[in-house]
C-alpha cells in the first residue's frame, strides 16, 4: 500500500532537465488523489521520467509495492540503469572527470569539455551495438559531466542523437554529488526501468495505480521547443495520441495527473489542451520559465495540471 514513509534522506534529480518539476512539487502534493490517504494506491507509473523530480518526491513519502518509469530517450534510460546497477563504479568515473576538469584553467576547461563531448558523440554507434558494462558506465559519467558543465545545464541532441550544447562557463560546477547518486540508486532498486514509447507502461496500470505524465512541452512559440531532448521529437500528433492513452488508462480505473506548459502564456486564444482534455479537470498554477536563449523571455508563466479526478481544496 502507499503508506506514508521516508525511504532515504534527500534523493533528487541527478541531471538538470528542461521542464523539470522541482519548483511545482508542492502544487502536485496538494493535488494528489484521496486514495493516497486511504492507502489504496499500490503502484506508481511515470511514462516520461525525464529528471524524475516527482518520482523521487513521492517515493520518499509513500511506499509503493511496484514502480515503473519509462522514457524514449536512450541516454537517459541508460543513466538510470547504470545508477541502479553500478553506482560505485559510476562515482569513481565521475571523480576522475571532476578532478581533471576542476584542476584546469578556464581555457583548458573549455578544451576539455569539447574533448569529452566529441568522444561522447563519436561513440554513439558503438554504444548501441555493444553491451560492454564498462563502456556504459563511462558513457553515463560523460552524460552527467556534460550536463553539469554545458551551457544552461541543457540536455539536447540533434536528429543523429549527438549532444550539441556548447560549453558553459561555470566557476565551480557540481559534477559529482556522491550522496545523491547513492540515494537515487537506493530508490531505483525496486523500480522497473523501461526504454520505449510512453504506451509501453499500459500493461502495468490498474485501478490501484497513480500515473504521472510529464510529456515534452508543446512549443510555447515558433522558436522555442523542448522536443529536442530526444532525437525522435514530440509533436502535436503525439500530444493527441497521448490524450487517447490518458483516456485508456482512465478507463482502467487509474488515478492520473498530467502537467504541461500552458499555451495561453503566449496566445490567450490557444485552447489546444483545454479542448483535448475538456472532459477532465484542468487547473493553471504559476511557475517560472527557467530555460530560454533569450534571458528576457524567462520568468513567470502558468503550468497546466490536468487530472482525471476532482481535487479536494484544502
Amino acid at each position: 500500500m502507499a503508506k506514508q514513509t521516508k525511504l532515504v534522506p534527500a534523493a533528487r534529480p541527478f541531471l538538470k532537465w528542461a521542464g523539470g518539476k522541482t519548483q511545482l512539487l508542492n502544487e502536485f502534493s496538494k493535488r494528489l488523489p484521496g486514495e493516497f490517504r486511504k492507502e489504496k494506491i499500490t503502484k506508481y507509473v511515470e511514462p516520461f521520467i525525464g529528471g524524475g523530480a516527482v518520482f523521487f518526491y513521492l517515493n520518499q513519502r509513500f511506499s509503493f509495492e511496484e514502480c515503473y518509469i519509462c522514457d524514449i530517450n536512450e541516454e537517459l534510460i541508460l543513466s538510470y540503469r547504470v545508477i541502479k546497477q553500478s553506482v560505485k563504479k559510476l562515482i569513481s568515473e565521475l571523480e576522475s572527470l571532476e578532478s581533471g576538469y576542476l584542476s584546469k584553467s578556464d581555457k583548458k576547461r573549455e578544451a576539455f569539455y569539447y574533448e569529452i563531448r566529441d568522444a561522447f558523440n563519436q561513440k554513439l554507434p558503438e554504444i548501441k551495438s555493444k553491451k560492454d558494462h564498462t563502456t556504459r558506465i563511462e558513457r553515463v559519467a560523460q552524460i552527467i559531466f556534460l550536463n553539469r558543465t554545458c551551457y544552461n545545464g541543457l540536455f539536447r541532441v540533434n536528429r543523429k542523437g549527438e549532444f550539441n550544447v556548447p560549453f558553459g562557463r561555470y566557476k565551480n560546477p557540481e559534477i559529482l554529488n556522491e550522496d545523491n547518486l547513492k540515494d537515487v540508486s537506493t530508490l531505483l532498486k525496486s523500480t522497473k526501468i523501461i526504454l520505449g514509447d510512453f504506451t509501453q507502461c499500459q500493461k502495468f496500470v490498474d485501478k490501484h495505480t497513480f500515473v504521472y505524465f510529464d510529456p515534452p512541452y508543446r512549443p510555447l512559440n515558433e522558436t522555442s521547443s523542448f522536443t529536442s531532448y530526444s532525437k525522435n521529437g514530440f509533436f502535436e500528433d503525439d500530444q493527441m495520441r497521448l490524450v487517447e492513452f490518458f483516456k485508456e488508462l482512465d478507463g482502467k480505473g487509474a488515478k492520473i495527473m498530467l502537467s504541461n506548459s500552458d499555451p495561453k502564456n503566449e496566445n490567450p486564444d490557444d485552447s489546444f489542451f483545454d479542448d483535448l482534455f475538456a472532459e477532465y479537470y484542468i487547473e493553471r498554477v504559476p511557475a517560472k520559465r527557467m530555460i530560454n536563449c533569450n534571458g528576457a523571455r524567462r520568468g513567470d508563466i502558468n503550468e497546466l495540471i490536468i487530472t482525471n479526478y476532482r481535487v479536494k481544496k484544502t
